[in-house]
C-alpha cells in the first residue's frame, strides 16, 4: 500500500480505482455529491408512482459526457425496491409501467410501429447473475418467422420481432458483436433492443433496478471487461439497451460499509479522528483505492450477488419480457402484460 506517515500517497493515480457502476443514475448521484447547483450538461427529472421511482436523465454534450462518465443520450432508470418481496400484483405493475416507459422511448426515438425489431439477450446462460439476457430472449414473442412465411395471416397489431442470445466469448470463440452485425446484415432489423446484466455500487438496487438507455451497450462492461459494443455506429441501426444491476463488487461494499462506520461515529462523538484515523475525512475515492489495494493482490476483489438471485432473475426477466411484448405489439393488453410469457 502507497502509505507515507500515515497519509494516502496524493501523487497516485487514483483513475483505476472509480466507484464501479452501468447506472447513470449512480453517476449522477457520485457526480452531485456535495454540490449545490445543477450538473453541467445534464438533466434529469424523477417521479414517484405506487412504489416504482422514475429518473429520466438526458447527457446533453460533452461536457455532460465528462460529467457523468456517460454517453450522450437518454437513460430512464425505474427502481422499485419492493420486488425483493417477490410480490405478484407489483411485478405486473412494473411490467406494465416498463411497457408504457419503453413504448415512449420508441416513440421518442423515431421508430415507428412497424419498424423490425431484434432483440439481443448478452450473457451465459451458466452463469445465474449473467444469464438475465438469454432469459429474456426465452420468454419474448417473436413473429419475424410468420411475416417471413405467412404474412397474409399476421394480424394487425404485430410487428416483425426475432430474438436470439448468441452467447458469450468464452463459450463460442466469437466476439459478440461480430455475431450481432452479421445477424443484422441478414436480417436488416430497423431496431435492435439489447438486454444484458449491468453492475451497481448498491446492494440495494441489485435486482430492483431496470435501465433504459438508446446509447447502445458493452458486453462484458459491468466486469470491467471492454471490448467492441453493440452501437448505432457498429451495427448501423439504432441500439436500445435495457440493464439489470444483478452484481455489485466487493470493494465497493467494503467502501460503503467503511462510509456507514464513519457516518455513524460522527452522530456519537465529534472526536471521529481518535476512532478512525487516517479513514475520517479521506475522499472516498481514495478510500475505495486502498481498499482495492488490499484485496486485489489475494483476489478477493469479488463480484457479489444476492444468495437467492437465481428466483431474482427469473422474476425480473418475466418482467422485461412481458414490457417487450406489450411495447412492441399493440395487440397486447399493456394493462395484462404478464399474460403474454410463455
Amino acid at each position: 500500500m502507497s502509505l507515507e506517515r500515515g497519509e494516502w500517497n496524493n501523487e497516485q493515480d487514483l483513475s483505476a480505482y472509480s466507484v464501479r457502476t452501468d447506472l447513470a443514475l449512480e453517476a449522477q448521484e457520485m457526480a452531485s455529491a456535495g454540490r449545490t447547483s445543477r450538473l453541467p450538461g445534464v438533466e434529469s427529472e424523477t417521479e414517484t408512482h405506487e412504489g416504482m421511482k422514475i429518473t429520466r436523465i438526458r447527457v446533453l454534450n460533452e461536457e455532460g459526457v465528462r460529467t457523468l462518465g456517460k454517453q450522450i443520450g437518454n437513460y430512464i432508470t425505474i427502481e422499485v425496491p419492493g420486488l425483493r418481496h417477490k410480490d405478484s400484483v407489483l411485478q405486473d405493475k412494473v411490467a406494465t409501467r416498463f411497457a408504457n416507459e419503453f413504448a415512449s422511448f420508441l416513440e421518442r426515438a423515431g421508430i415507428g410501429k412497424e419498424a423490425k425489431a431484434l432483440i439481443i439477450g448478452l450473457g451465459n446462460w451458466h452463469v445465474t447473475p449473467d444469464s438475465l439476457g438469454p432469459l429474456v430472449v426465452e420468454n419474448v414473442m417473436v413473429t419475424r418467422h410468420y411475416f417471413e412465411l405467412m404474412p397474409d395471416q399476421v394480424h394487425p397489431g404485430y410487428r416483425s420481432v426475432s430474438a436470439i442470445a448468441p452467447g458469450v466469448l468464452g463459450t463460442t470463440g466469437i466476439e459478440t458483436s461480430e455475431i450481432v452485425q452479421g445477424i443484422v446484415e441478414r436480417s436488416k432489423p430497423d431496431v435492435v433492443i439489447a438486454i444484458d446484466a449491468l453492475a451497481s455500487m448498491a446492494l440495494e438496487r441489485v435486482n430492483t433496478t431496470i435501465q433504459i438507455a438508446d446509447t447502445g451497450i458493452h458486453p462484458g462492461s459491468g466486469v470491467g471487461n471492454k471490448r467492441k459494443g453493440l452501437t448505432m455506429e457498429h451495427l448501423g441501426v439504432p441500439v436500445i439497451a435495457i440493464g439489470v444491476p444483478t452484481v455489485v463488487y466487493a470493494s465497493t461494499i467494503v467502501n460503503s460499509i467503511i462510509e456507514m462506520l464513519v457516518q455513524n461515529f460522527k452522530k456519537q462523538t465529534s472526536n471521529t479522528q481518535a476512532i478512525l484515523g487516517m479513514l475520517d475525512g479521506m475522499p472516498e475515492q481514495e478510500r475505495l483505492g486502498m481498499v482495492k489495494e488490499v484485496l486485489d493482490p489475494i483476489g478477493q476483489d469479488l463480484l457479489v450477488t444476492p444468495k437467492d438471485i437465481d428466483q431474482f432473475v427469473e422474476d425480473i426477466a418475466n418482467i422485461i419480457a412481458s414490457g417487450l411484448n406489450a411495447a412492441l405489439h399493440e395487440a397486447v393488453d399493456s394493462g395484462n402484460v404478464a399474460a403474454y410469457t410463455h
